[in-house]
């Protein structure tokens, strides 16, 4: 840059002395003589000076762009070393144009394990917890405190995530995940356990049907939970609608119990009963949003795929469905 402003003011004083060399002589021809033989060099070296303005990706190719600029200035002798000399004063003063980048890198943030609310006291997001436990590259000490944060989710996302890690490579991770899966199962067992002492004892009656419903929403529990597996699994749901039918038998009238009865009965494999559960906790005032979703899985499950589709498109209209959004989607547009 300094070189290139000294190569300037050199330009400019040659050029003066050219236009001083004009008046100097009688002659018109030496006059031009001597003006030529000023206005060449300072032509050149004023187009040096702008050549080393240029940007190196347009100054190619070299011999080219400087003869241009010679000719511009040479053989326009007044306005050219004026137009070329206010150019590159304009180019050193003006702020750099760039062209707007559509793209660019950005780094890839780092994992902030201690990003979580002060007063959940969980140490890690639950989003993307089950991904991250998955990854047998990470930190151990990162996946155990991944799995801190997953026992603050409900028990029917985190359950199935610890039961998963059972068969992880870490010993560390396996007992953790063994012990917090026997915690849960031993909390609604004692539960179990208490609500049966009190069913024992109990009379005939409404306390003895509350009690029944209570405790077959303990044993549905286990199964919503995904705590009980195979012939457990079974096992459970012969209880939780034993102790359902129970209830009814004093409750008849409470529709929430007419579709847990239908939950079970489902499960169970029994669809034509399960329906006819569902259907009554409609007709005693159960809202539909409720149970539509319910017969049309058991549709779906009879391979009754017009109804499938009658049922979720009278679904498309409510509001707070987010979670079946994607069902009523699919079903809609086939």
């Amino acid at each position: 840059m300094v070189a290139s402003g000294k190569l300037v003011l050199a330009a400019v004083l040659t050029e003066s002395m050219a236009f001083y060399g004009l008046g100097s002589f009688a002659s018109q021809d030496a006059a031009l003589a001597a003006y030529l033989a000023a206005h060449a060099p300072a032509s050149l070296m004023l187009s040096l000076a702008v050549y080393a303005l240029i940007p190196l990706a347009r100054s190619r190719p070299r011999i080219s762009t400087l003869a241009l600029l010679f000719s511009g200035i040479f053989f326009v002798p007044v306005l050219g070393f004026a137009g070329v000399l206010g150019a590159a004063l304009l180019r050193h003063f003006l702020p750099v144009l760039k062209a707007p980048q559509r793209f660019f890198a950005v780094r890839l943030p780092d994992l902030d394990i201690h990003d979580s609310s002060e007063k959940s006291g969980q140490g890690f997001r639950q989003a993307g917890v089950r991904q991250f436990l998955k990854n047998d590259k990470a930190p151990v000490p990162q996946r155990l405190r991944a799995m801190v944060a997953l026992s603050h989710a409900p028990s029917r996302v985190g359950s199935p995530v610890l039961r998963e890690l059972l068969g992880d490579a870490e010993d560390d991770l396996r007992l953790l995940a063994y012990g917090m899966l026997d915690s849960r199962e031993k909390r609604l067992n004692a539960d179990i356990h208490e609500a049966r002492k009190r069913l024992a004892a109990s009379g005939d009656g409404d306390e003895r049907g509350r009690i029944a419903r209570q405790l077959a929403a303990l044993y549905w529990e286990l199964i919503y939970q995904g705590l009980v597996q195979g012939d457990l699994l079974d096992y459970a749901a012969g209880e939780a609608l034993r102790h359902t039918e129970d209830a009814l038998h004093t409750l008849g009238s409470d529709p929430a119990l007419h579709l847990q009865h239908g939950r079970l009965l489902q499960q169970l494999g029994r669809l034509d009963a399960a329906d006819a559960a569902y259907r009554r906790a409609r007709e005693l005032g159960l809202p539909a949003s409720r149970v539509v979703p319910y017969l049309a899985e058991l549709a779906f499950a009879r391979r009754d795929f017009m109804q499938v589709r009658a049922l979720l498109q009278s679904m498309k209209d409510w509001d707070g469905l987010s979670r079946l959004e994607p069902v009523l989607k699919f079903w809609g547009q086939a």
